[in-house]
């Protein structure tokens, strides 16, 4: 048999902030399996915003969404018919191609999960990609040391929650984070441990770090750009580490208007590191992540957040919620039960 499915494709790529036309909700089938093969059914899927890069005609670390196909992205789900040895209907599996209700996948491209060991959503956040990537910026990247001044940007996000917390509770001596409203700096300091946090749209950044990290910045972690590492360079303490891990006050933005750090001079002057970080170049420390953060999970010494949209339909609008801030935490679209 075959199954009737419906997918989210790139209808047109976006000049600017993107929009709804860009995507187009469309139908398609998808066959049965052939030998080692299978066929999944998503229950989840994350939203990301290195999603907005991927939808440009530029190919950068990996490659452009192409035009009139579904996107792609991390997605959990539950096989339905399979021809591959080792898994079977009713497995739970971890893989990468969300957008979409069913996919046809090869065996090798998808990862065995169970709900009984952590709920779904902790696959694609916490526990995955997105836990992953705090993971390395703080420990293996920006290295943080005992008693060092730490500064978050975009704290309240996916992987901004869980830097932050990571930072803390790797000795630290204080952790800032930056968020875009109230209630995310009320969040930062009364339920996720940062030892002070600030709105950036609340007064000047530069002055706003000042106040935060009077004795400067020894760790700063970037999930924003543009003016935001500018602040952190000329509030930076000699050889500080930066862990660029975003930049998305950039991803909407002309090439010609992007702004660069107009203090780029202090990086020579004060010896910084600057460092930008992919998750995908350390794929050999993974055993090493789950079996440091897990465990703090479980404990409940690292808590996270998620915001989930429901219906595939409404993945569009779970996207272009991240990128204009109306997201805490990870980001998911719940695709069926």
């Amino acid at each position: 048999m075959s199954y009737r499915s419906r997918q989210i494709e790139l209808a047109s790529r976006p000049s600017g902030w993107p929009e709804p036309s860009n995507f187009r909700l469309a139908e398609t089938e998808v066959p049965d399996p052939g030998e080692g093969r299978l066929v999944v059914r998503n229950l989840l899927m994350s939203v990301d915003p290195y999603m907005r890069g991927r939808m440009n005609e530029v190919k950068t670390y990996i490659e452009p969404y192409a035009l009139g196909a579904p996107l792609e992205g991390g997605a959990i789900g539950e096989v339905v018919a399979s021809r591959a040895a080792g898994l079977s209907k009713g497995d739970i599996v971890l893989h990468s191609a969300g957008w979409r209700e069913y996919a046809l996948l090869d065996a090798g491209s998808v990862e065995k999960v169970s709900a009984d060991e952590a709920p779904l959503g902790a696959y694609l956040g916490v526990l995955g990609m997105t836990g992953m990537t705090a993971y390395v910026g703080v420990h293996k990247v920006a290295e943080v040391r005992a008693g060092d001044t730490v500064w978050v940007s975009g704290a309240a996000g996916a992987v901004g929650q869980i830097a932050g917390q990571l930072a803390k509770i790797g000795g630290a001596a204080q952790v800032i984070g930056s968020a875009g409203s109230a209630e995310k700096v009320a969040l930062l300091t009364e339920r996720l441990g940062f030892d002070a946090a600030f709105d950036y749209h609340e007064g000047r950044l530069k002055d706003q770090v000042a106040k935060a990290a009077p004795d400067g910045l020894d760790v700063y972690f970037d999930n924003v750009g543009g003016e935001h590492l500018e602040a952190a360079i000329g509030a930076a303490n000699l050889h500080a580490r930066f862990a660029l891990c975003g930049a998305s006050s950039t991803y909407n933005l002309p090439t010609a208007s992007q702004p660069a750090p107009r203090n780029l001079v202090m990086v020579l002057q004060k010896r910084l590191r600057l460092q930008g970080l992919l998750v995908f170049d350390h794929e050999a420390i993974r055993d090493e992540f789950i079996a440091t953060v897990a465990p703090l999970v479980r404990s409940g010494r690292l808590v996270y957040d998620e915001t989930i949209f429901e219906g595939l339909e409404n993945a569009p609008e779970a996207l272009l919620a991240i990128l204009t801030g109306k997201t805490t935490g990870k980001a998911l679209v719940r695709i069926a039960h």
